[in-house]
């Protein structure tokens, strides 16, 4: 369809997707353009800086709105936490979530009066739908609730309130009917407004990898909250595949990004997660928890706060948060999830729009039709990587992890390898050392590199020393994770456990294990013919700079491809 002179209303318009299709849309010239984001702030700033980029569009031009779509109204405002604490709203949610839909339902959600005020042509929704209902963590709320259960069977008395108060969070946590009240809605409204076109901003969940995706969120590989993440989002594009097989509907797309997309800036500064910034701690070997019977996960006052906070060079990928050049090498080097620009994804939407034939609307087309890692994403990656590097240069700082990507198993070995990196320079050296030697020579550095020590602990990622029963932490850690006992028994194979997945390991036999990796990566480069040129394998000298260097995004890329099977079959 022709956008010109259209309304057109981009959900999510403030994130990086978002953006970058606004921008995309200006050239087609609307009438109108309504950008939503959940926070006041972000609304604002998304309408302010599209009216300073494009001055002459008017005043008028950039209509913000805030708020939660899959909520009514009168909640669409609050935290969820604050709906869920309070028993009134969760009974407003509950009713909204499993009562048929009625008029009255209806007309009292967000999502519908947005669109009835606004009344667009064209609906670009951008909002990362499956991960705000997924992520509401099903598995958590379960736990507790069973617990509670357990405790009011045995006392046979009468039933705590907080057993109720769990009951009604865990309705409110069902994902399936929160999900199909969400597509009855957007499809109802769009009807009745008589928008013509939706295309949804979807996702697969992993960035495109399968089962094997080295990344988790401190549970089982793949993580069930992970899983749970795919299932919705394949749910909802099944519930739009039918919507657009709905004569009344509007015509429906879905566009399925599968690698990660980036990136919105790359600078140095401080380093934010959920928009406050991580503050320093330390945790001297003198002060080091002696692991005994019990672990303790929340342990406030065991670190001494520096009164600083992480500074570092990141890269900036939206609504996924700033990544460490290490984590962004990581995750985007070739056989990882990789990663897609924002612009190849507007560029593919505005076209759909159009009504051109992209090869990658999802609804049309459900197999094959998934937005892959793409040249022009492979072939900007050197000049990020080259742009992190200078700046790490600029402000004489290293840029390791930051433990906001996700899996603290990424964080570990990162910050493993460059500490191996710090101590022996190239692979060579580390090979040729003894892991007795490696494990003392990481230990001494830790001992007095305070700035090292501090950053890593800070992220929640503890240190395990030689001996392996003192531990460097701060008061809160992310492997083991939090799961309603704050006390956990220590056993052996717990510590091995723990330490595999995220908890920076100096023991020997973990030296070991690192020794015998860098040696499979020097027979990898040095099996090679001397005169081979060709595109047989990425992974040749010059990949590794001819082993001169322990570089640890290239290392951790490598662990998760070949050691812990975690490469993507399709490109």
């Amino acid at each position: 369809m022709d956008i010109q002179g259209k309304t057109v209303l981009v959900i999510g318009g403030w994130g990086l997707v978002g953006s970058a299709i606004c921008r995309r849309l200006m050239e087609e010239h609307p009438r109108r353009m309504v950008l939503t984001s959940l926070r006041k702030s972000e609304a604002l700033e998304a309408a302010a800086t599209l009216r300073k980029d494009y001055p002459s569009a008017g005043r008028d031009f950039f209509v913000p709105w805030w708020g939660n779509i899959f909520v009514r109204e009168q909640l669409k405002d609050h935290e969820r936490e604050a709906i869920l604490s309070n028993e009134k709203c969760r009974e407003m949610l509950i009713q909204d979530i499993v009562d048929e839909l009625t008029g009255p339902v209806l007309r009292r959600s967000s999502l519908y009066r947005l669109i009835q005020k606004y009344k667009p042509a064209v609906v670009v929704d951008c909002v990362n739908s499956a991960t705000g209902i997924a992520y509401q963590d099903i598995f958590q709320v379960t736990r507790q609730l069973l617990g509670m259960v357990k405790k009011a069977r045995r006392s046979r008395g009468r039933v705590d309130p907080a057993l109720l108060d769990t009951t009604e969070r865990l309705l409110c946590t069902l994902y399936i009917p929160q999900l199909i009240r969400h597509v009855q809605i957007m499809y109802r409204s769009m009807q009745v407004a008589g928008t013509r076109i939706y295309v949804k901003i979807g996702t697969s969940g992993t960035g495109g990898m399968g089962l094997n995706i080295p990344y988790t969120h401190s549970e089982e590989k793949p993580s069930r909250v992970l899983l749970s993440k795919s299932a919705v989002a394949g749910a909802h594009t099944l519930l739009l595949f039918l919507m657009g097989r709905t004569p009344d509907a509007p015509i429906t797309k879905e566009i399925k990004p599968t690698a990660a997309i980036a990136w919105k800036r790359i600078a140095y500064g401080e380093v934010t997660k959920g928009g406050k910034p991580i503050q320093l701690v330390d945790c001297p070997p003198a002060k080091a928890v002696k692991l005994r019977k019990n672990l303790q996960l929340l342990m406030p006052g065991v670190a001494t706060p520096t009164k600083k906070n992480l500074t570092s060079v990141f890269i900036d990928t939206g609504e996924n948060g700033v990544f460490s050049r290490g984590e962004f090498e990581a995750i985007s080097t070739p056989g990882q999830m990789e990663f897609v620009t924002p612009e190849e994804i507007a560029e593919d939407t505005v076209f759909e729009i159009k009504a051109g034939n992209t090869g990658h609307d999802i609804i049309n087309a459900l197999d094959n039709a998934t937005l892959a890692p793409t040249y022009r994403a492979g072939f900007m990656f050197t000049s990020a990587l080259e742009n992190l590097q200078k700046l790490e240069r600029e402000h004489g700082v290293d840029s390791v992890a930051f433990e906001i990507l996700g899996p603290p198993r990424l964080s570990k070995l990162l910050y493993e390898s460059y500490l191996l990196h710090l101590c022996f320079g190239d692979v060579k050296t580390a090979v040729r050392t003894t892991p007795a030697m490696m494990s003392r020579r990481l230990s001494d550095l830790i001992e007095i590199d305070e700035q090292i020590r501090s950053e890593i602990i800070s992220i929640g990622i503890p240190i395990l020393l030689p001996d392996g029963r003192s531990l460097l932490r701060g008061p809160t850690i992310k492997i083991p994770p939090y799961r309603g006992d704050d006390r956990l028994a220590i056993t052996p194979r717990a510590i091995d456990r723990w330490a595999h997945d995220g908890w920076v390991d100096l023991r020997e036999k973990n030296m070991k294990a690192w020794r015998e990796r860098l040696t499979q990566i020097v027979r990898m480069v040095e099996n090679l013919p001397t005169d081979e040129t060709s595109s047989r394998t990425m992974h040749n000298k010059e990949y590794w700079k001819n082993l001169t260097e322990i570089d640890p995004g290239k290392i951790c890329g490598w662990i998760f491809t070949y050691e812990e099977k975690g490469r993507r079959m399709k490109a």
